[in-house]
């Protein structure tokens, strides 16, 4: 069964824990793994920068990871954030319960 994993990096543990925990409540992401901190250099504005990040990974599922990003994009501190995607084969049952954990909440 097919998952997608999308990664970015945050500043710090603050708007990491902050990202995921709203990622997670609106139910676009099965899971979230902070990776830990980084060190990224980049070219930046013609310069060679370097930061100190947190680098998380999401697992959702290919029907969220559109609104994923975009969620991404609209709640990240950053002008550019990295935001990297790929699809992986996951176990049936791990597959199963990303789909699951990232249906859209159903009003009655």
């Amino acid at each position: 069964m097919n998952v997608i994993l999308m990664m970015t990096t945050v500043p710090d543990t603050t708007i990491a824990e902050k990202l995921t925990s709203e990622i997670l409540a609106a139910r676009l992401a099965a899971c979230a793994t902070q990776l830990g901190a980084t060190r990224s250099s980049f070219h930046w504005q013609g310069k060679i920068e370097s930061a100190d990040e947190i680098q998380l990974l999401f697992k959702t599922s290919i029907a969220r990871a559109q609104e994923l990003e975009q969620f991404i994009l609209s709640h990240h501190p950053y002008d550019t954030p990295e935001i990297l995607s790929w699809q992986a084969i996951a176990s049936a049952a791990y597959g199963q319960w990303v789909n699951a954990e990232t249906q859209r909440p159903i009003h009655v």
